[in-house]
């Protein structure tokens, strides 16, 4: 992370974290953890193709799917991601 970009906004309703990445990071962040403290956190995943596979493919097919229910399932891909929407395409 870097500090000088890091900021934080708070309102009556709401609070805003902005993370930066340091300049040697690259790629996109797939998770983040929050909390009170450093033993209560959880963990939320940022919205990407692999993440979204990954859950429909535990909520949709849990193990003990067959071969052709997991053929069958439908391809989710992530067009878009900004501040205002996501765009995701159903095949």
């Amino acid at each position: 992370l870097v500090s000088p970009e890091t900021s934080v906004s708070v309102s009556a309703h709401n609070a805003a974290i902005g993370l930066a990445k340091a300049p040697g990071s690259t790629g996109p962040w797939e998770k983040f953890c929050f909390g009170l403290d450093a033993s209560a956190l959880q963990e939320r995943l940022f919205v990407s193709e692999e993440n979204i596979d990954g859950f429909l493919g535990t909520v949709l097919c849990p193990s003990f799917c067959s071969q052709s229910a997991l053929e069958s399932q439908p391809l989710i891909e992530v067009l878009d991601v900004t501040e205002d929407r996501i765009q995701i395409r159903l095949k």
